[in-house]
């Protein structure tokens, strides 16, 4: 098995930190194999050209979605792990601290725990757990009552889900859900806090940075395209063109 770079299992955080503060591509972007409601995403392309397109252009970090009922698997983290150079969230139901420390062996930098999946008390506990193994907790929540029920901290991700997993996401989403659960999400005392799946395209990319968002996650829109670099080159250009007042936040 190769040997994981400790130093990137280390700084998810700190990576999609500065890229937020330098205003550049603040985007973890996402690996999936496939979804109930789209489909095949990888189509012919592999693993490992997705990772490299996502970092040539710039993205801040990974995200690769290991659960079953996305085709994922653990043999796809540690691919990627083994070719990027960014830090990887793994995205799976993972609820043991056993789960955690695969990942981390896997080559994971950050671990997603999902408060719908999880009481309180276990994850407070795992998301402690996470940081001892020196990996970010991504923690996703999806309405504002279970942001209240967390402890969080300045070393911890907060995400807002725009889609509903009791749907396995086969639902419309929308950064709406984002907008609405901000001020919420920015009082928690989370170290950053991200919008994350259901965008679309530069535009709601650049309202959700403008509104305050420090990070998205975004994935299908991107794998959806027929010719991903052009895609990606496409919503760069974009965000730069609409976001006026975040491209210029880095100046």
């Amino acid at each position: 098995m190769k040997t994981v770079n400790s130093a990137k299992n280390s700084h998810f955080l700190e990576c999609l930190r500065e890229s937020r503060l330098k205003a550049t591509l603040p985007v973890i972007a996402e690996i999936k194999v496939y979804t109930p409601k789209n489909g095949d995403l990888l189509k012919d392309r592999t693993v490992e050209y997705v990772a490299s397109c996502y970092e040539r252009s710039g993205m801040a970090c990974l995200s690769v979605v290991t659960g079953h009922w996305f085709k994922g698997s653990l043999p796809l983290l540690k691919q990627v792990s083994a070719v990027t150079r960014l830090p990887i969230l793994r995205k799976d139901f993972i609820v043991t601290r056993s789960g955690l420390e695969l990942s981390k062996t896997l080559g994971a930098s950050a671990v997603l725990l999902t408060k719908q999946l999880i009481d309180s008390r276990v994850l407070n506990k795992l998301a402690d757990y996470a940081l001892t193994l020196g990996m970010t907790p991504f923690i996703e929540v999806g309405t504002a009552e279970e942001i209240s029920e967390l402890r969080v901290d300045q070393e911890m991700i907060l995400a807002v889900c725009n889609r509903d997993i009791k749907t396995r996401e086969t639902d419309e989403g929308g950064i709406d859900k984002s907008l609405m659960l901000l001020a919420a999400a920015k009082s928690s005392g989370a170290g950053l806090v991200v919008s994350a799946s259901a965008i679309e395209n530069s535009s709601q990319a650049k309202l959700l940075l403008d509104a305050g968002y420090d990070g998205l996650l975004i994935g299908t829109a991107f794998l959806q395209a027929t010719d991903l670099t052009v895609e990606l080159e496409k919503f760069r250009d974009g965000l730069k063109t609409e976001s006026v007042t975040f491209f210029s936040a880095g100046k």
